[in-house]
């Protein structure tokens, strides 16, 4: 038996894109979807038995007609050659309060063959043409439902995040308890793991939200764990297998160095319940390319353009998203020609950023040398940075500081 693995598909997300004038759409949602097309064609190539999508099909809870007509192509397609599509509500795809419909109730109020959604946690089993398979879903829950409950409103954010874990870690196990051990179990999960690592090497870490322990999902009656929410591809449990995905698409430079793509796993329909997974493998999809470029330019660069035309030559950036930052002393600011680095980068799919960040001068520096270089809120902004003035505030003291540059202009020499 088959199994696609994927999450984190956000149909919508549009940033860093230009017209697609064939389809006459954004360039990135054509991205999102020939990522989506390479698991919707391996699934059929490969006969696949069952598609698990575990939440946010879309970037938004309320999609565009034309994000809905495109993702809901491809799960017919998919449902049409007979395989089972299983979508998990994520919290994309949730509405912020009870009532509303989920991106997806569509499909189980057209009584679409082939597909199941899921947005509350229970148990389905789902016949595939190689057996049964029993999935347990844990769709995202939100916190508001447990708000508005009167033993919770009066807990603390972090109390509150407890007693949100204890529960459903409490019926996870109930549904557990009642699987039928003859034959295979999945849990199909859109939640925050305390043992994931997000796309910038940090650790999940207690916030706004709950986050579960990987060892509670990690049960020996499951099979497989397969988890949707963070946009990194990682395992972290092996027996069971506890696996994100990942997102198809690179969303933005946080996902720079990740790899996209989707696990393909196979397990046994047996009644054996030791070792049922067969294979396991994650296969990489030709999602577009990030790239930054960092550049410092020294007090020794006699032509810092040459410099950065030089550092650039050394990157591929045909058909990528591109940053250059640039770490610059405020005197040679003005040097740096935003129009040649442009034209150098003309080949890229798309120029995200040209930043040039001001090195902060030692206090001999500041000063004449500064005040003469760069405009006057330029030199306020990298006297306010070599000083480690809190982010909030140095809007402020910059706001303030163009109000009155408004209000008193300085004088031409």
């Amino acid at each position: 038996m088959l199994v696609i693995h994927t999450a984190d598909i956000h149909i919508g997300v549009e940033n860093y894109s230009r017209p697609d004038p064939e389809s006459r759409t954004s360039s990135r949602l054509q991205d999102f979807l020939t990522s989506f097309d390479e698991l919707v064609d391996y699934a059929i190539d490969e006969k696949a038995d069952l598609v698990l999508v575990c939440g946010d099909a879309y970037k938004s809870r309320n999609p565009t007609q034309t994000h809905q007509r495109e993702f809901v192509k491809r799960i017919s397609k998919l449902a049409r050659k007979g395989i089972q599509v299983f979508l998990l509500a994520g919290n994309h795809d949730s509405p912020n309060v009870p009532g509303p419909a989920t991106t997806l109730d569509i499909f189980s109020t057209l009584e679409i063959e082939n597909v199941h959604v899921a947005s509350e946690l229970k148990t389905e089993v789902i016949k595939t043409p190689n057996g049964n398979i029993q999935i347990i879903s844990l769709p995202w829950i939100r916190k508001g439902d447990f708000m508005s409950l009167s033993e919770y409103t009066q807990l603390s954010n972090e109390n509150l995040n407890k007693a949100i874990e204890e529960k459903l870690i409490a019926d996870l196990n109930k549904e557990i308890g009642n699987l039928d051990s003859s034959l295979p179990s999945i849990l199909a999960s859109h939640v925050s793991v305390d043992l994931a690592k997000t796309s910038s090497e940090k650790s999940m870490t207690l916030g706004k939200d709950y986050i579960l322990p990987t060892k509670s999902l990690a049960n020996k009656k499951l099979d497989y764990v397969a988890l949707g929410h963070v946009h990194r591809h990682q395992v972290l449990n092996d027996d069971p297998p506890v696996v994100y995905s990942g997102s198809l698409e690179r969303i933005d430079f946080g996902e720079e160095k990740d790899s996209k793509g989707f696990c393909a796993i196979t397990i046994s329909p047996g009644i054996d319940n030791r070792n049922r997974i067969e294979s396991y493998k994650f296969v990489e999809v030709k999602a577009r390319r990030f790239k930054t470029i960092s550049i410092v330019i020294e007090d020794k660069d006699e032509y810092p353009n040459d410099k950065i035309l030089s550092e650039i030559e050394k990157h591929e950036i045909k058909d990528a998203i591109v940053q250059v930052i640039i770490e610059v002393h405020a005197s040679r600011y003005r040097e740096i020609s935003d129009k040649i680095i442009r034209e150098k980068l003309s080949n890229a799919h798309f120029i995200a950023a040209i930043r040039k960040n001001v090195i902060s001068e030692s206090k001999n520096r500041l000063g004449k040398e500064l005040h003469e270089s760069v405009p006057p809120m330029e030199a306020l902004e990298a006297f306010l940075k070599e000083r480690d003035i809190d982010e909030n505030k140095m809007r402020l003291l910059l706001e303030k500081g163009q109000t009155l540059m408004f209000e008193n202009p300085p004088t031409q020499p």
